[in-house]
């Protein structure tokens, strides 16, 4: 059965209404007060509801352990969440991960490379830092690759740059 336009219409009004910010900015407040545990909770309606900063905020603390067990397969899963809706800071999340290969089988310079550049597109300062550092290691043929993969992912996650 197709969505109807006015249910669409209601979900971006919600994902885009005062309220829904002013809980993830209380659940941010209960974060930078160590409030862990809370703060999780705080964050995963708006998460669940597919908001970007709660994804990619909850990516954080399971890469950090903070108030859950430091699990890596799940923060690559919420920052890759926030990643495909354009969420810069979670680009830059994903770029790690694939740097370094925590929680994966292996590091993957082309990946990292791919989303640094994207987070930088995204406008994330320290991105394109990560990207000159990881561009070192990599081989014209990586380069490449990785460049295809920017142009695949970029026309869809930024249409207007």
């Amino acid at each position: 059965m197709p969505v109807r336009l006015p249910v669409i219409a209601s979900i971006a009004l919600y994902l885009s209404s005062p309220l829904l910010n002013a809980d993830i900015e209380k659940a941010r407040d209960l974060m930078e007060s160590g409030k862990f545990k809370a703060a999780m909770e705080a964050f995963l309606p708006a998460a669940k509801s597919g908001n970007a900063d709660a994804e990619e905020l909850i990516g954080v603390m399971y890469a950090m352990g903070l108030g859950v067990e430091r699990d890596d397969i799940r923060a690559f899963e919420w920052y890759l969440r926030a990643s495909l809706k354009g969420h810069a800071g979670a680009q830059s999340g994903i770029g790690w991960y694939y740097e370094t290969g925590r929680g994966l089988e292996a590091p993957d310079l082309v990946r990292a490379y791919a989303w640094y550049v994207l987070s930088a597109i995204g406008g994330d300062p320290d991105a394109a830092i990560s990207q000159e550092e990881v561009i070192k290691k990599m081989t014209k043929a990586q380069i490449e690759q990785a460049h295809k993969i920017i142009d695949d992912y970029k026309a869809w996650l930024y249409p207007f740059e």
